[in-house]
């Protein structure tokens, strides 16, 4: 019997299955047999909604698991690695900016000191032309 994902057939469909490979006998209240434990685990998986697997089910559901779980963690390196490639492109652009700021500094550093230095001398210039003309009074 082929089951496709996403479909799922109703208990009265779906036959319980021993591990002899036949139905059961008899019918119980659900139209089943149920005589042994074994039956009791598989019919009480149908009437969970889960079905009893195969092991070449259960085994290709588990590929499919490693195997999204591949695609998944390759994803999120690439995810990473595109990160850290914009980071590098972001720390370049701040170490060029940050060189362009330490440089308008020193030049504003500079043009601060010549500016009071000129101030300075102006101050004291006055200051004598002034004391002098004092004196002379």
């Amino acid at each position: 019997m082929e089951i496709n994902e996403g479909m799922m057939e109703s208990d009265d469909e779906v036959g319980v299955v021993t591990e002899s490979g036949k139905e059961p006998a008899g019918p119980s209240s659900s139209g089943r047999d149920i005589s042994s434990p074994d039956q009791f685990q598989v019919l009480g998986e149908v009437a969970q909604g889960r079905r009893a697997r195969s092991p070449a089910q259960v085994d290709h559901d588990r590929m499919k698991r490693l195997l999204r779980n591949r695609v998944s963690a390759q994803q999120a390196r690439e995810r990473k690695k595109a990160y850290l490639n914009e980071l590098e492109v972001k720390v370049k652009d701040m170490e060029a900016k940050n060189s362009e700021l330490k440089e308008k500094l020193s030049t504003l550093q500079n043009e601060n000191k010549m500016l009071r230095h000129i101030l300075k001398n102006t101050t004291a210039g006055r200051r004598e032309s002034i004391s002098g003309n004092e004196g002379s009074l």
